[in-house]
Formats: C-alpha cells, structure tokens, sequence
C-alpha cells in the first residue's frame, strides 16, 4: 500500500510525533476467532494466513502521527517460509529421538546445542529482514541490515559466556545481541541505535530480582516498568545529523493497574476477553512512549530493498523468539 505524505504546515508551536494505538477489542476478537476455527479446520494450514490477519490489524492500528504503519506480508509468503521452517524442526525432532532410541545421549545433547546456536540467529536474522522489509509508513518501508555470519559469531560468543558464567552474563549478552540488531535496523534512511549497557542492565534486574522477593511480588510491576524504561529509554532514531530519542513514561503503579486489570478480564469471561486485554495492552505501550527531536519525517528517503522469504520470521515465531 503506497500512502501519500502531507508535510505539516510550517510554523506554529513545535511538536514531536505521538504514537497510538486505534484498535478496538471487539474488532480484534472478531480476527482471533475467525484464525482459530479456520486454522482448526485446515488442521493448522490456515495459520500463516492468520499471522498475516493478525499483524495486518495491528500494524493498520499502530499510527505515527495520524498514519498508520503498514504490514504487507502476505499469509502466502509465510506459508512458503512455514513449510521449510516446518521441515527444518521435524528432521531436528527425529535426529534427536533417533539419538535418543540409541541410548546416545552425549550425541544427543551436542546436536541439540549445536542446532540452537546455530538456528536462532539464523531465526532473528531472518525473521528482522522478512518484518522490517514488510513494513512502512506513508510508503517509506523500513528495513534490516545486519549480516547473518556476524550475528552468528556474536550470539556463538555471547551465549558461551554466559553458560561458562552460570548465567550472570546473561544481561551483556541481551544488551549486545539488542545493541546490534536495533543499531541496523532502518526507517527508510533513519538510523536505529540502541547504547544498552550489561552492567547497568544487570545492576538493574539484580535489584528487581531481589526487591520482588522481599516484598511478596509487589515491587514486580516497578521491576517491569523499569525494564520497559531501559529498553525504550536507550533508542534513538537519526537521519541527516538529527535526532529523535525515545522515552518511557509509565510508572510501576501504572503496570501494576495494567497487568491485574487484564488479569482479572481474562479470568472473569474465561479467556473470551484475551483479545481486550491485548489491546489494553498495545494502547498503554504506544500511550507510554513519546518522541522528542528534531528528526524531519517528511526528510526521510526510500531506500529499503524488499525482501520476501519469511523462513526466518517463522522459525522465529515457532521457537517464541522476540529480541526485539
């Protein structure tokens, strides 16, 4: 879908884009129900076509000053990327119960490791250039750039560290995977970068950690908005020598009023209200997120190629994968 950009008139008071969220609970539900019967029907053919659905909603009811983001995947292009990542996970299952029939459980095991380090960041690069390249706004698509040999060397590195370190790596290893992933993501000729930093992460989820247990799990709703602040707080866009920087506004009170709200609408209609409390959801974190800078929108240059094969983005989907 090509949209026209209108350019704002000049003059008058500064402002910064907003983002918000328009999409309603009953129009979402409606997308769910119809996937879940038609996947149930085709016994689960039907679920790229679904995905496509769902993220075609989302994205339409995602709006960056009163435009709405595009997603033009198509449930066919998933489909295609559905079969292979479908293949690729059923002969790693039967390598392994083979393996396993054998009584070779030493084998079994250095194929399993094998496989996720070399699977997942095979999964998140493909799966960022399939996304990216489906989406735009006002008709400038966005884009992923990252080369895959170098994400695999990093997660290969960084996920060695934090086995060898029981763990306590584990922050440096989100940041750094976080720091180049976002750092090539594009927006037509906008930059992305985020500047995480492990120690400050780790310091960070140390306190929440500790802090939630002695206070019975209340302090867990500031625990989680101030990761939501570190994650969002670090992001910054530029393009010709501007800036827009990204800040979190949400409070651990107003989590806390989220989480158990949707909580108790999930519970009370016996899940029939997963769909409003997804939206809930969506509305609070583009409600939560402003922009300030002086990154001109309408400056912003097509230069993202299109890219089609979402094997990537399913296999990212199959094994629950969400880095970014």
């Amino acid at each position: 879908m090509q949209q026209v950009y209108t350019p704002p008139p000049k003059g008058g008071l500064l402002s910064f884009p907003k983002l918000k969220f328009t999409g309603n609970g009953g129009s979402y539900f409606g997308i769910l129900i119809v996937n879940a019967l038609l996947c149930a029907i085709t016994l689960g053919i039907y679920y790229p076509w679904a995905r496509a659905k769902k993220l075609e909603f989302l994205y339409s009811s995602t709006e960056l000053e009163d435009s709405p983001f595009v997603f033009s995947g198509t449930g066919y292009e998933m489909f295609k990327g559905f079969i292979k990542a479908v293949g690729i996970l059923a002969v790693f299952f039967i390598i392994e119960a083979l393996l396993a029939r054998a009584m070779l459980i030493p084998v079994a095991a250095v194929v399993y490791l094998a496989f996720i380090l070399l699977i997942v960041p095979f999964a998140i690069h493909g799966a960022m250039r399939y996304r990216w390249s489906r989406t735009s706004w006002r008709g400038i698509r966005f884009g992923y750039r990252g080369n895959r040999g170098e994400l695999m060397k990093l997660f290969v590195k960084e996920f060695f560290l934090t086995i060898i370190t029981a763990g306590i790596y584990g922050s440096w290893m989100l940041m750094n995977l976080r720091n180049y992933i976002i750092g090539n993501i594009r927006f037509g000729s906008g930059e992305f970068k985020y500047k995480g930093d492990g120690w400050e992460f780790f310091v960070l989820n140390i306190k929440g950690y500790f802090l939630t247990i002695i206070t019975l799990g209340i302090y867990g709703f500031w625990w989680q908005a101030n990761m939501f602040r570190y994650y969002i707080d670090n992001m910054t866009l530029s393009n010709n020598g501007k800036t827009f920087t990204f800040r979190s506004t949400a409070t651990g009170g107003q989590f806390a009023g989220l989480i158990l709200l949707n909580l108790l609408i999930v519970v009370f209609t016996l899940g029939i209200g997963f769909a409003w409390a997804e939206v809930r959801t969506f509305k609070f974190v583009c409600d939560h997120i402003e922009i300030e800078g002086d990154v001109v929108l309408d400056e912003l240059q097509q230069t993202e190629e299109e890219y089609t094969n979402a094997m990537g983005d399913d296999l990212a989907d199959a094994l629950d994968l969400n880095l970014v």
